[in-house]
């Protein structure tokens, strides 16, 4: 939504001040990073300490400088991962590692011991693809698939540990070293002890404690992930300029290709050529930064002859070091060897997609703020009026008593409850803001409560946090507590929430945490969490844990029966076990449209498909054009909402002249009747981990010319979306072939009166004949099937259905899923797996309306045939 901005000032004047964000010269751990280039390690393995069980392999390394000890653990886990831990040997106080993020302690397999002489540690796979060769020293470890380096570690040197000190008032006293350290860091400034940024100052109670780590990628030279930037799919080179950034930041009006982190962090890269894709997951909470460098390294070959030597060609190589202000390494390699493999062995560790409810992925209308309740009816009414499908109404922080989230202001929304009956009569649902700031006011219940139970979060001095956001001086819940969340979760509970009804949903916004008047707009590093752990190292935690505690609230609600839905803004790996996301503040203009392609596609490969951005921009005014390609793309994306600032214009979608509300119109109704095949889309994301939005390359994945696409991109496998801007060209990418220029004949402007959209070769999707007025009004609109036929005249599709809401397709397996094949012109039907049977009834009907659709429409001629509003091209 909105953001950090004190109140009285004009959200419109308050655009993002560079100097309110730190550059990467300005972390004091990164710095001190940096202070370590490329070259020999300092660490070795000291081989007598190996030990090997069951469950890993064990051996210290050494510095060979401070003498500190450490402990390696390496780990195979089932599915092609290793893990690799590090952490001090004999830590002052046990250091943080992350919690909750893993589905469940990842189920090991024995590693083998090969080799073990002259420096040399190999460790072997059970099924001996993999080998894990260790040298001693310096301490490098490399990752090999088939005699293939595929990955290693450590081979520029820079493992990074600082291990745990006492403060410096007791070290004055044990030596004169200590002291000239002391001094030594007030003149160069690394931080140790504490930082300055601007006014604030972090106190670090337990001194510097980063970590960080290189890894090489030995062939690859397309690199992925690490959302959230508004940056390009492609990562780029970080050599001449800051590091990515991975801490979660209210960013208004954020500025384009930028690495400084914004609203959510997913420490998950993908690497990809054109025969593997490997991953790396670096499970760390706090403060990361990822530098990348790609160079053309000499084809190492061994066995190779002077003169084959003198010829050998270059290959790529991607170095990737990352860096965390605290905790431990703890590092998941992730080795495909598909993007689908590093898609599956992801969820694997955090978890797949949750599966939404139905009106979920129908249109959201979203302001800040729809004024009272009868702004709500009429806006509803306005859709009905101008025949616009939609399923859900949101409303802003000021629907609140005073920006007490959980209540209602009394003027404007005086019976909730009548006017949520109102648009479930409508079979509409509404979703309303809960931050997670609570107002400092002792007659606000919620406020009592939890000052009471002890559930803010803590100052340094173990004080309630106090900061500054809408309701004015707020406090925080320490949702890292399980306490915490669990009476967060009870306040769902329609006794509790009062007002509340079951077509209630829920956004989660501000939940970086947003502190207006903070270091970064964000709460103190050095504010003190439950177990005693200070901020900085569960900082990227913070919105992951109001998600998971509103989720489970929504839930508990329904007795267990009912899906919830929540959008967060702030996130972090595993959060899509728990809801939606969206991109944040964008603006109204053509380039932000253009970079939530590839911001979307990245975030659906950190494994949360469930992900939009908000259509037309929420700061300023979209030109009419820009409004309309942005319903257009948007029909196209997993989540679909259109929202704007306070400040600027309505916009709702037949306010901007009859031409335009047809095209918008047309572009809404094409995402109700595509329902069917984006529901088994999302169904496909829960059970086997497949992104719904995915990178040309991800189907593609030896075609070269796909890797570095972003305004073009897959909906599963079977449709393509494509935005264009400055011409009336696209390109459409075959099997075979490589690409044919395809001209769309219907453009105005730069907005395509048919949404360039194309159905693959070989492929059946689902579709509704028609739409509705919401999902709702769907339920008896009979399905059709169209049908793509690839070279040898053949296609598959298939369908999942159920009943849109429950956890009855989980509990009682209460859903259908089809699979469809035509073959030699007939189109038959065979079932995965039923359990209802009047569905299959429908089913039946499917069958029968498709073969007819078939004889009326099918075209062997292997050119563009358009079948209603979708272009169909056969390969």
């Amino acid at each position: 939504m909105e953001a950090g901005t004190p109140g009285g000032i004009s959200v419109q004047d308050e655009a993002v001040d560079k100097s309110n964000f730190k550059k990467c010269n300005q972390i004091a751990f990164y710095r001190r990073q940096k202070l370590l280039r490329p070259g020999k390690s300092l660490y070795r393995v000291l081989l007598d300490s190996v030990t090997l069980s069951d469950e890993n392999v064990k051996f210290q390394i050494i510095h060979e400088g401070n003498k500190v000890l450490l402990q390696v653990e390496i780990y195979e886990i089932e599915g092609n991962i290793f893990r690799l831990k590090i952490d001090e040997a004999s830590p002052l106080r046990p250091r943080y590692k992350v919690p909750d993020v893993l589905i469940k302690e990842p189920t090991t397999q024995r590693l083998l011991i090969s080799h073990k002489e002259a420096g040399i540690l190999v460790l072997s796979s059970v099924n001996e693809d993999y080998k894990l060769r260790v040298t001693a020293n310096p301490f490098q470890v490399e990752l090999q698939s088939k005699g293939e380096t595929v990955m290693s570690v450590n081979s520029n040197g820079l493992l990074y540990f600082e291990h745990l000190q006492p403060p410096p008032s007791d070290r004055y006293t044990q030596n004169e070293e200590a002291l000239f350290l002391f001094v030594q860091e007030k003149q160069e400034d690394l931080g140790l002890w504490q930082e300055k940024f601007g006014s604030f100052l972090d106190i670090k109670a337990h001194g510097p404690t980063s970590v960080g780590m290189d890894f090489s990628l030995h062939g690859y030279d397309h690199v992925y992930g690490i959302p959230q930037h508004t940056e390009t799919l492609l990562l780029k080179n970080t050599s001449d300029g800051d590091a990515y950034r991975l801490y979660n930041l209210d960013i208004f009006g954020h500025k384009i290709h930028e690495k400084i982190g914004i609203y959510g962090s997913v420490p998950l890269l993908l690497a990809h050529k054109p025969n593997r894709t490997s991953g790396i997951f670096w499970l760390n909470s706090s403060e990361t930064l990822v530098d990348i460098s790609t160079k053309a390294v000499a084809e190492h070959t061994p066995s190779r002859s002077a003169a084959e030597t003198a010829k050998q060609r270059a290959v790529p190589l991607t170095d990737v070091r990352w860096m965390s202000e605290s905790g431990i390494i703890d590092v998941f390699l992730l080795m495909g060897p598909t993007a689908f493999d590093i898609f599956k062995q992801f969820a694997q560790l955090t978890g797949t997609q949750a599966l939404p409810p139905l009106f979920s992925l129908g249109y959201h209308q979203c302001r800040w703020n729809y004024e009272d309740e009868q702004d709500v009816k009429a806006v509803d009414a306005g859709f009905d009026a101008h025949d616009i499908p939609y399923d859900v109404i949101w409303l802003d922080i000021e629907h609140t008593d005073g920006k007490r989230y959980f209540t209602w202001d009394k003027k404007k929304f005086q019976n909730p409850r009548k006017m949520q009956e109102h648009l479930r009569k409508r079979k509409r649902k509404l979703v309303v803001i809960v931050d997670p700031h609570i107002k400092v006011d002792p007659s606000y219940i919620l406020y009592a409560q939890a000052k009471e139970k002890g559930y803010f979060v803590k100052d340094r001095n173990g004080q309630d946090f106090e900061g500054i956001c809408w309701p004015g001086s707020s406090c925080y819940p320490d949702f890292t507590n399980p306490d915490v969340r669990k009476w967060y979760a009870d306040q769902f509970a329609f006794k509790t929430y009062k007002g509340s009804t079951n077509i209630l949903f829920v956004w989660n916004d501000m939940n970086e945490p947003s502190v207006f008047k903070g270091a970064e707009l964000t709460m103190q590093k050095d504010a003190v969490h439950y177990n005693n752990w200070e901020h900085r190292e569960v900082h990227n935690l913070y919105g992951f844990y109001q998600q998971m505690a509103t989720a489970e609230g929504l839930i508990r609600r329904s007795s267990g029966k009912e899906r919830p839905f929540v959008l967060t803004r702030s996130f972090f790996a595993g959060s899509q076990k728990y809801g939606a996301v969206w991109t944040g503040d964008n603006t109204a203009e053509w380039s932000y449209l253009k970079i939530s392609i590839p911001m979307l596609l990245t975030i659906n490969m950190a494994g949360i498909s469930f992900c939009g951005a908000d259509v037309g921009g929420f700061i300023g005014d979209p030109e009419p054009e820009l409004l309309v390609r942005w319903y257009q793309a948007g029909a196209y994306q997993p989540f679909f909402r259109g929202h704007s600032n306070m400040e600027s214009k309505r916009r709702e979608p037949w306010l901007f002249g009859e031409k335009n509300t047809q095209i918008i119109r047309k572009a809404i109704t094409e995402r109700y009747v595509l329902l069917p095949y984006l529901y088994t889309l999302f169904y496909r994301a829960h059970t086997a981990a497949e992104p719904v939005m995915r990178s040309l390359w991800i189907e593609f994945p030896g075609k070269m010319e796909t890797f570095d696409v972003e305004n073009e991109y897959m909906l599963g496998k079977q449709v393509s979306y494509s935005l264009q801007f400055d011409l009336n060209i696209f390109e459409v990418l075959h099997d075979k072939k490589k690409t044919q220029k395809l001209w769309e004949p219907f453009c105005l402007g730069f907005v395509f009166l048919q949404i360039p959209v194309f159905q693959r070769g070989g492929t059946v999707i689902p579709l509704k004949t028609s739409a509705g007025k919401s999902t709702e009004w769907m339920i008896d609109i009979s399905y059709e099937l169209h049908v793509a036929l690839d070279a040898e005249a053949c296609a598959i599709g298939e369908l999942y259905v159920d009943d849109g809401h429950s956890f009855q397709y989980l509990h009682k397996k209460q859903f259908l899923y089809r699979k469809f094949t035509f073959h030699k012109n007939i189109l038959s039907s065979s079932l995965v797996r039923l359990k209802i049977l009047q569905i299959d009834t429908n089913i039946k009907e499917i069958v029968r309306k498709s073969t007819a659709y078939l004889r009326d429409k099918k075209d062997k001629s292997g050119d563009l045939q358009v079948c209603n509003t979708w272009s169909v091209y056969i390969f």
